[in-house]
């Protein structure tokens, strides 16, 4: 009988690119993947350490497993287990350890462990990510959405932002070479897969480790026949320059959705932060892509309550906010990580300041999204359908446009992984609009 193995994944669309590895290895290993439920015999976490919550949340999913099957071995994977390695290593419900660059030993870990008699102690396997050289040499042939495929193409990060982990989790810049990604490219799209998401730890320093940048990239993804759409994950806003807009402002594939990584709209907070830009040269970013395409859909990040954030530098960031309305702005506590400058920075605030402030930037981005949906209802767009869904006793297949406007059909046929265009019509549900005319 197989072994079954059910695996959780936390963090980022790396850390998702690498579960979905991780679980084409354990199937090519002759694993059944099961829910991550009670009865597996293997469960692997693949653990984030972006924020204490997120190291709270992979303790937490490591006991859950050991509960569930105490005869289970249980894998500890990725960032949290590469930053907190001796925390990991001691804790009772982890066997196995895998540090980032590590993921593609899983099923040579666990045979060893296995071959062993599954051993009293943890079987750890984690390098010196600071002096890897190379990305980890993962593959995906087919992702369990089938629609969508997020693409790691780089990893690591040289910026040492002052309140980030990352760098001391993933190590420096890495890319893979073109030839590599577009070889996998080809491969999903033969298996169904419709849209690209080149995504990476600081996806903008693409190629700079080996000659080659992410613009030239995207036209090499670009011209493989079976891609339909490519989307790009998070971008610094230093690599919107006049030639890049120009350049895939002309691509057809490419979809006008762009996440520029904010974090702060007040200059004195992102020089504290150790940002390499300014809101003025943000600002310009945002104009540049809305006058490259047509109504763009522009995402960010945001952190509130920074070391030394007062009410005035809150509030300057607030009014940025208003003033260049993104689609979507993701707010963030700030979370004190040990090892990194910001941890040892005077004045930090409050619990409770930092509450206030996100629920105010929650909202605001609310109120900036509607207005942004609202812009495009009555527009033609393309919708690319991903699932079925029941809502108010109807079924209906939804999926995506080009600016990641969620649409709907009534399911009176399976739409799943087609294209369909029309004009965004009726609110059915929460950030939900029917797709009319199609």
């Amino acid at each position: 009988m197989n072994k079954k193995a059910a695996l959780h994944n936390l963090g980022c669309k790396v850390n998702a690119y690498e579960m979905e590895a991780m679980r084409q290895l354990l199937v090519e290993a002759g694993y059944e993947i099961v829910p991550f439920a009670p009865g597996a015999d293997v469960y692997v976490i693949n653990t984030c350490t972006v924020t204490n919550i997120a190291d709270r949340k992979s303790r937490q999913m490591l006991h859950k497993a050991k509960k569930m099957n105490p005869q289970a071995v249980v894998v500890a994977a990725g960032c949290y287990s590469q930053t907190s390695r001796e925390a990991v290593e001691a804790d009772p419900c982890v066997d196995i350890v895998l540090g980032n660059n590590r993921k593609g030993e899983l099923v040579e870990a666990l045979e060893l462990y296995q071959a062993a008699g599954n051993p009293q102690g943890v079987y750890s396997r984690i390098t010196e990510i600071g002096k890897e050289k190379d990305c980890e040499d993962l593959h995906v042939e087919e992702t369990s959405e089938h629609t969508r495929a997020s693409l790691k193409v780089q990893d690591g990060c040289n910026q040492f932002c002052s309140y980030c982990i990352i760098p001391y989790a993933r190590g420096r810049i890495r890319s893979r070479v073109p030839e590599d990604v577009c070889r996998e490219v080809k491969t999903l799209t033969e298996n169904g897969c419709r849209e690209i998401v080149l995504t990476g730890i600081h996806l903008s320093s693409y190629g700079k480790d080996h000659g080659s940048s992410l613009q030239e990239l995207i036209l090499r993804v670009h011209e493989i026949e079976g891609v339909k759409r490519i989307r790009l994950g998070s971008l610094e806003p230093g690599i919107i320059t006049e030639e890049f807009a120009k350049t895939i402002g002309g691509l057809e594939k490419l979809c006008p959705h762009f996440h520029l990584s904010l974090q702060s709209g007040c200059d004195a907070t992102l020089r504290r932060m150790n940002r390499r830009y300014t809101t003025e040269e943000y600002r310009e970013k945002c104009h540049l892509l809305r006058e490259t395409f047509d109504e763009p859909a522009l995402t960010t990040d945001v952190i509130v309550g920074f070391p030394g954030e007062t009410q005035e530098e809150f509030d300057q960031t607030a009014a940025f906010l208003e003033e260049i309305a993104l689609y979507e702005t993701h707010i963030f506590k700030y979370s004190r990580r040990k090892g990194t400058k910001a941890a040892s920075m005077p004045n930090q605030v409050a619990e409770s300041v930092k509450n206030e402030r996100s629920a105010y930037l929650i909202e605001l981005g609310e109120k900036n999204r509607r207005r942004f949906e609202e812009k495009h209802l009555g527009r033609e767009a393309e919708v690319l359908f991903e699932e079925k869904i029941s809502l108010q006793g109807k079924e209906y297949y939804t999926g995506y446009t080009k600016e990641y406007i969620k649409g709907a059909l009534p399911a009176d046929r399976d739409y799943t992984n087609q294209c369909r265009r029309g004009r965004l019509g009726e609110k059915i549900g929460d950030h939900l609009y029917l797709l009319e005319n199609h």
